[in-house]
């Protein structure tokens, strides 16, 4: 239970609050962007290219530098932007930011696994 002020309030079991649902996703940011980086260089070891035009460059020219500069510009426009929604909806920005590298992770996952 929790005391808002106004009103006693009973939370119920399961429910998230929106700071638990942010941080969570922040967690699945972390882990997305650390599978999405490993199965990338992984899967170009092994012959596959990177799809991702802008990704490509920043591999081809600084490596694994580039890539882990490539998510951490990602990030800091994903902090940039948090700050101007409000909190109930401020999960929106690591949702955006796991979303597309857990897909990337599948994706490569099945690529990786098309050469073995």
């Amino acid at each position: 239970m929790s005391y808002d002020g106004a009103s006693l309030r009973r939370r119920l079991p399961g429910e998230v609050t929106p700071v638990e649902l942010e941080r969570v996703l922040w967690i699945v940011v972390g882990l997305s962007l650390v599978g999405d980086v490993v199965t990338t260089f992984v899967g170009l070891h092994l012959g596959l290219s990177e799809s991702n035009p802008i990704a490509r460059g920043a591999i081809s020219s600084h490596g694994l530098a580039g890539m882990l500069a490539l998510k951490g510009v990602a990030i800091g426009v994903g902090l940039l932007c948090r700050p101007l929604l409000p909190a109930a909806y401020r999960a929106v920005v690591p949702a955006g930011l796991a979303l597309p590298w857990a897909v990337a992770v599948c994706v490569n996952v099945y690529m990786i696994a098309t050469v073995t």
